[in-house]
């Protein structure tokens, strides 16, 4: 039974890729795609010594072979990737019994100023930059300077990038550009990790969670006030006990109390009725989760000082 090759598909289209001018803004950096595409060694095929003026990513999806990068010699097989830097001299040779597949991404990478200094605006009106992505493109591009000249196994898998980034460019659904963008970054940066020893240990943008579920909590609260609310019900939409959430309204709301916060969006709904609409007083109760019209009375009385027909006759004119 023959075996199946996922990347088939981009043989018979070699350069749908390389079609596009693909420039990318990653971070402080422009990568110029200058090739893309799946190219095939038959058995016993040379490309003899060469330099490129940009990285070539090679990746192995099938087949063996050999590359000499400057004066040493390396063997291919399925499942291994190798960076070729710009002046990198090299080598490569298909196995004389068995053809060899590899897939390339040649780029340039620019380093660009953010602000050339005759367009800098004004410090207010600076754009809003993400420094996390900033300093992944940073440690991304210093690493691939300073790649090992030696093969390696492509562990975190980013062959099949190429094959995701030819098909978007064969199916063209909305996207498409943003998609082998994306393709393109994260070739880049399984490369790079492919060389690490161990995980590296990073402090990512963490969340204040307490906050973050106290926000949820009001708008999910704020979404279903007119309804039938209870605190069981907010808790289990955040995945938290009961007890944990009313420790965060107590810690988060200056002390109010969840039937509190519930009461005091269901009477900001009630003032917006009163002065938008000319409803009863008794059919916006009900419609923003009161039990009666007398119930309202009570509570609006007591939160305001004045009853709601009175705040109607205030406030409409």
């Amino acid at each position: 039974m023959s075996h199946h090759f996922p990347y088939e598909a981009m043989k018979d289209r070699k350069d749908s890729l390389e079609r596009l001018d693909l420039r990318i803004h990653w971070g402080h950096y422009e990568i110029r795609v200058l090739r893309f595409h799946l190219t095939s060694f038959p058995p016993g095929k040379i490309v003899s010594f060469h330099k490129h003026a940009e990285y070539e990513f090679h990746f192995i999806p099938r087949g063996k072979g050999t590359v000499i990068m400057e004066e040493t010699p390396f063997a291919l097989r399925e499942g291994l990737f190798y960076l070729t830097g710009p002046n990198v001299l090299h080598y490569q040779e298909a196995s004389s019994d068995e053809a060899m597949d590899e897939l390339c991404l040649h780029v340039d990478i620019i380093k660009r100023d953010p602000y050339p200094v005759s367009d800098r605006p004004e410090e207010e009106s600076l754009p809003l930059v993400d420094p996390w992505e900033v300093a992944e493109a940073e440690d991304c591009m210093e690493k691939i300077s300073r790649l090992p000249l030696k093969p390696t196994t492509d562990l975190h898998r980013a062959m099949p990038y190429f094959l995701e980034a030819f098909q978007a460019s064969q199916d063209k659904f909305p996207g498409l550009y943003t998609t082998i963008k994306q393709c393109i970054i994260q070739i880049l940066l399984r490369a790079v990790r492919a060389y690490e020893a161990e995980p590296l240990e990073t402090d990512y943008p963490s969340r204040d969670m307490k906050a973050y579920r106290y926000q949820l909590a009001l708008e999910y609260i704020n979404a279903n006030a007119s309804g039938e609310v209870v605190l069981e019900d907010v808790a289990d939409k955040l995945h938290i006990s009961s007890r944990q959430l009313q420790r965060i309204f107590k810690d988060q709301a200056k002390g109010r109390s969840f039937s509190e916060i519930l009461e005091h969006v269901r009477l900001e709904s009630v003032c917006r009725r009163l002065t938008e609409t000319n409803w009863p007083i008794d059919k916006i109760a009900l419609s923003e989760g009161f039990s009666s019209g007398s119930y309202l009375h009570t509570v609006f009385r007591k939160r305001y000082g004045y009853t709601p027909s009175a705040y109607r006759t205030m406030n409409v004119k």
